[in-house]
């Protein structure tokens, strides 16, 4: 892989566009795997206008379940043509791209070869051999990384497109109060008079359904305050996507630098964190506390582990909500070690 495709942005973006409508054929039949938020749907359906009648089809997918009341309402405003990746051979596609992912996030994701990879999480260890690799981690934003694509393609966003993008990175960029470029910012000052605004704000006010308040009743009564930090353990989750919007809400609180929200989904233990503070990273938190059990990581200011509960078992003694609440709390808090 092109050491240039690691850098913080490469030097040439009409030459970088080149280089990847390159690897497409008019016949080819291409897969876009994502997993389903809002930054991600921003990007998938980007690159997809990239290949507008440059190849025979492209398709979306999806390895998760979309639960979140803004992500399906984006998906439904925006008329976002999904389809799931179980239901999928990849083998059926020529080409595959993924976007604002990597392999190594996820067991679904490692199977297939990839053909392009665009993404602004930490580089993992399974891209090597992908032949179009673009990962800017400093990025707030992959749909920011999409947005100079189209600019360098001379596209013009439409509106359904602009607007998808915009809340894209105002998702992952909490409005900016996380980490940001100024990269970011110009992609949002470029998109944002192209996009519907009367969308965007039916998007943004659907965060939570009148179900969800029982979640945030229960969080409200169990959290626990250490260190500038607040630690909510659920148990069992319906979905992981209740976990995301506790720990966000959380760290709203006055005082409060990070959050982790954890609860047991199927056969995992779900963590996942939020942070502030400019001294400290989510991902490097998550991979220190939980690597060693299971996948862990992510970027300063979102992180997310998933343990399989037969190891925590095999390492606990028991799985029992109090046992998962201390374990997540200590593993957090414990000095780095030594090298």
């Amino acid at each position: 892989m092109p050491k240039s495709d690691r850098k913080h942005k490469p030097r040439n973006m009409a030459e970088q566009v080149r280089r990847l409508l390159s690897l497409f054929a008019p016949e080819d039949r291409v897969l876009i795997t994502i997993a389903a938020d809002p930054d991600a749907l921003g990007s998938a359906v980007a690159f997809k206008r990239l290949l507008w009648r440059r190849v025979a089809s492209v398709t979306i997918a999806r390895n998760n379940e979309i639960t979140r009341p803004d992500n399906l309402a984006m998906v439904r405003l925006l008329k976002i043509p999904l389809e799931s990746l179980k239901n999928l051979r990849a083998d059926d596609f020529s080409k595959r791209v993924m976007v604002d992912s990597q392999p190594h996030h996820s067991k679904d994701f490692e199977r297939t070869p990839q053909h392009v990879i665009i993404d602004h999480h930490p580089v993992g260890d399974q891209v090597d051999k992908t032949p179009f690799v673009d990962i800017r981690p400093r990025y707030g934003a992959t749909s920011s990384i999409l947005t100079e694509y189209l600019r360098a393609a001379g596209i013009k966003p439409s509106t359904r497109l602009a607007t998808a993008l915009v809340y894209g990175i105002k998702n992952d960029t909490a409005g900016f109060q996380r980490p940001a470029l100024a990269e970011d910012v110009a992609a949002l000052q470029f998109l944002f008079p192209k996009a519907n605004q009367a969308v965007l704000r039916n998007i943004e006010f659907s965060e939570m359904r009148l179900k969800d308040l029982e979640v945030l009743r229960q969080a409200l009564g169990q959290y626990v305050v250490r260190r500038h930090g607040v630690f909510v353990h659920l148990g069992a989750c319906k979905s992981p996507d209740n976990l995301v919007q506790i720990a966000d809400f959380f760290l709203k609180v006055d005082s409060v630098d990070y959050t982790a929200a954890s609860g047991t989904h199927r056969d995992n233990l779900v963590i996942v964190m939020r942070n502030m503070a400019a001294r400290m990273s989510a991902g490097v938190m998550a991979q220190r506390a939980f690597g060693d059990l299971g996948p862990a990581g992510g970027h300063k200011a979102m992180a997310r582990a998933e343990l399989p509960l037969k190891a925590l078992k095999e390492h606990l003694g028991d799985i029992k909500d109090a046992t998962l609440k201390d374990f997540v709390i200590s593993r957090l808090l414990r000095p780095p070690q030594k090298r």
